[in-house]
């Protein structure tokens, strides 16, 4: 049975209407759902990605107005990369600085090209240079118009996660997920799912006894790697409590995926989700992300919820 990578990232951000803006005005991402925490409904779940709302696009979010800065730690994910199109560096460097993007300079890692960035509330991101540019999947947007294909991002790349030691989580990606070390750069070990276009990279950086982070806007909650169905997820579990001794969460259903948790050795909260049923269950895939969508027991209250979420339009 084949496993694909990372699903997709979640994190906190702060005021909603400047979270949207930059990851589908700026960043030319597509807001392919409006939905809500189902665990706390009065909070909006938002996720971005390519135009199909493909697994392996998507990075998705938790807005809290009021919300303190969060802070990364050991333990923690400390970065999320994008990938773009070979040679767009340099058109994404201008973009940084007409938008005001705070960005570093472009660097070498793992012999790619890389910028690193930040979002509004401080959420550490990159963009690596990899691969061609895809033929345009899903439905336009309008908000992606303003990138041009030849340099739009076109999935997650990969995570950087901040560790005490780099041999236990490496067990766990590499026996149970099928990642391989493919390099070793200072206190990172990469390890690499795939290749090509469609791969996937998880950057273990060792920090020895640098302290703990804590939750708040700009800090990562989790990073999901992908089932294709809820027998390729079974036997992820299997080999987590068979291998590992790691017993994940009961099964949890997302609407648009199924989930179940478990904390790696090093203490990163981990997702296994499945690819479907995908975000066009509820609405049509030219219209993803338009309208609020709700699990059925919230839609009694939908009106009480909608007067409550924060606006998403500046």
């Amino acid at each position: 049975m084949t496993f694909n990578g990372i699903h997709h990232v979640t994190a906190f951000a702060g005021d909603a209407a400047r979270n949207r803006s930059f990851y589908a005005d700026v960043l030319g991402l597509r807001l392919v759902k409006r939905t809500v925490n189902f665990d706390d409904p009065g909070t909006w779940h938002l996720y971005f990605g390519d135009n199909a709302g493909a697994p392996g696009s998507l990075i998705t979010f938790f807005p809290w107005p009021h919300a303190t800065k969060g802070r990364a730690g050991v333990g923690d994910v400390l970065r999320t990369t994008f990938r773009v199109p070979a040679g767009s560096i340099g058109f994404w460097a201008h973009r940084f600085l007409e938008k005001g993007v705070r960005h570093d300079g472009v660097a070498r890692r793992f012999g790619d090209s890389v910028i690193d960035f930040e979002d509004p509330d401080g959420t550490l991101l990159s963009l690596v240079a990899f691969g061609d540019a895809p033929a345009p999947a899903g439905e336009a947007d309008a908000a992606g118009e303003a990138i041009p294909p030849a340099h739009a991002i076109t999935g997650i790349d990969g995570v950087t996660l901040l560790l005490r030691e780099a041999g236990p989580t490496a067990a766990i990606l590499t026996s149970v997920f099928g990642f391989q070390e493919s390099g070793r750069e200072g206190a990172v070990t990469r390890l690499a799912l795939g290749d090509g276009a469609g791969r996937s990279v998880v950057d273990l950086h060792v920090a020895g006894n640098f302290p703990g982070g804590h939750l708040g806007r700009g800090s990562v909650h989790h990073v999901a790697f992908r089932a294709a169905d809820d027998a390729g997820q079974a036997e992820l579990a299997a080999r987590l409590v068979r291998d590992h001794g790691l017993r994940p969460t009961e099964q949890r259903d997302r609407q648009y995926f199924r989930s179940i948790y478990f904390r790696e050795p090093g203490g990163v909260l981990f997702e296994i989700a499945t690819d479907d049923p995908g975000f066009a269950v509820d609405e049509p895939q030219a219209h993803l992300g338009e309208q609020l969508k709700l699990p059925p027991q919230y839609e009694a209250h939908r009106a009480q919820i909608e007067a409550a979420l924060p606006p998403l339009e500046d």
